[in-house]
């Protein structure tokens, strides 16, 4: 049976580098994370240290997008293994095996492997946290208790999501046999080597005044205030769609399969995680960990279902059913057409609602597909810009940018590795040398700017000039300007100084 488990995986990365059309960039998030590489810590203003590390091996590794699209996948595949390994603990056998291995690679989870994220070990950390646990019950035997502390915290250091985790699976305990371990003292050795774990990450949060509460309060009132708690548990359907028979089977079986009696607990835990995930208007695809553990129970429990007589005829149809609902999902939720492409034949994508942004308005191409585009050509024209100036300023030049996105996409694509971008957006702000001398300044700036003039720089500078226009109709930002200040007259580092405390919070 590994040699079926090395076919999975060797589809699963066939599979993930045919979901990109070669015509689009990185997204915007991907390039802070590389750039996270190059200012290693144990915190970031967003996100824990963890994807700063595969940053690094990335950035030594060379920094292509080969290996940008490898780690993703890795994650991705050894989802699939963990569920493979818990189906074969739980006594599955072939036909299981297979349907667990068919609903975890083809579902949501494609989606998220596509992206050089946190989001891909989180859900890898949620599984393998869920197999330990099953492990730990199944054996009685401490090291299973001790490895599931040791990948919470790798998971904990990933992403802070997998919090949600331990709120939905403690009371779940609770109300089972099973809450007897709390009362152990291998649960708080377990408990104790988890939090060593995370302790550089905590101390770094304390030193700079736990910007992940601001963080969140941030994405709260910007983001979070617009998410449907209906549409939440409505997408959660979405994200299986081929293979939602088997999460609901899995419930099922959880209640009635005697095998699964110890596991009970593990029915609760889906229900007050996703209770907590609602009652705080997470966005929709943070539960997604959650998910395949309970593929594993339910693929051996419809394996049981369908063993005997004419049902072993129904396990074709099962098998089929998550791959046939995978044939509408890689034709149009995956940017693996080009937007001229979509241009062309539209109204799938329409019918989907995929082209409607976040603004309430339908766009030519999918917002997220739009937010691949334009990146490289920014950078090729902010190379362009630089080239113009005399060698010798460009010692005492910074680029500030809009937004993170924008930096981050200059670093990686620019030629010119003499003069790097930064931005008061993201951690970008807490980067910024405020101990090199700045003389000189290039703007650059979302086309909507409220000051298209700069009316306001100007006054502090003897050269003042829109420098180049980045233009791109079906990138997110349209169109993005490049300004050059040249010859400050007032004391440039104060002032950015003073932008970067206000950026920061420490004012």
């Amino acid at each position: 049976m590994k040699y079926s488990l090395y076919l999975f995986i060797l589809i699963k990365f066939i599979l993930q580098y045919s979901l990109i059309d070669s015509s689009y960039d990185l997204q915007r998030d991907e390039y802070l994370h590389l750039d996270q590489a190059h200012h290693l810590a144990w915190g970031y203003m967003s996100v824990p240290p963890f994807t700063s590390w595969i940053s690094w091996l990335i950035l030594q590794l060379g920094n292509q997008a080969f290996w940008i699209q490898f780690f993703p996948a890795l994650f991705g595949a050894l989802t699939i293994v963990v569920v493979w390994k818990t189906i074969e603990s739980l006594g599955g056998r072939h036909f299981a095996l297979y349907l667990g291995a068919i609903s975890v690679l083809l579902s949501a989870i494609l989606r998220l492997n596509t992206l050089f994220q946190p989001n891909s070990f989180d859900v890898l950390a949620w599984t393998t946290c869920y197999y330990l646990l099953i492990r730990f019950i199944q054996t009685d035997r401490s090291k299973w208790l001790y490895y599931l502390a040791i990948v919470w915290a790798l998971g904990f250091l990933n992403k802070y999501n997998i919090i949600f985790l331990i709120l939905g699976i403690l009371p779940a305990i609770l109300l089972s046999e099973h809450r007897k371990i709390l009362a152990q003292k291998r649960f708080y050795v377990a408990l104790s080597l988890g939090l060593l774990i995370i302790l550089p990450n905590l101390v770094w949060q304390y030193q700079h005044h736990f910007p992940v509460i601001h963080h969140m309060k941030l994405l709260a009132k910007i983001q979070l205030v617009h998410v449907n708690r209906w549409e939440f548990l409505s997408s959660q359907i979405l994200f299986f769609v081929g293979s939602f028979f088997v999460l609901i089977a899995s419930m099922w079986s959880l209640l009635v399969y005697p095998p699964f009696k110890k596991f009970r607990f593990l029915f609760w835990n889906l229900i007050f995680t996703l209770a907590i995930f609602t009652y705080f208007k997470a966005k929709d695809y943070y539960a997604i960990g959650l998910y395949p553990i309970y593929l594993s129970f339910g693929s051996v429990y419809i394996s049981f279902v369908l063993q005997f007589g004419w049902k072993k005829y129904m396990q074709i149809i099962a098998l089929a059913l998550p791959c046939l609902a995978f044939i509408p999902m890689y034709l149009y939720v995956f940017p693996n057409k080009s937007a001229k492409l979509i241009i062309q034949n539209p109204a799938p994508y329409q019918k989907l609602g995929l082209l409607h942004w976040e603004d309430g308005k339908d766009h030519h191409i999918p917002q997220d597909f739009a937010d691949m585009l334009g990146w490289k050509e920014l950078a090729q024209k902010l190379d362009s810009v630089v080239s113009t100036l005399p060698p010798a300023s460009l010692d005492s030049t910074i680029i500030l940018c809009d937004n993170y996105g924008q930096a981050g996409a200059i670093n990686y694509y620019t030629k010119n590795k003499s003069i790097v971008a930064y931005s008061m957006n993201a951690d970008y702000a807490r980067w910024i040398p405020l101990d090199k001398p700045m003389k000189h300044v290039i703007l650059v700036k979302e086309y909507d700017d409220e000051d298209p003039r700069r009316t306001e720089e100007r006054p502090f500078f003897d050269t003042l000039y829109l420098a180049g226009v980045r233009s791109n109709p079906l990138a997110r930002e349209h169109k993005v300007s490049i300004y050059v200040l040249k010859n400050a007259k007032i004391n440039i580092n104060r002032r950015v100084s003073d932008e970067v405390a206000e950026a920061l919070y420490l004012e």
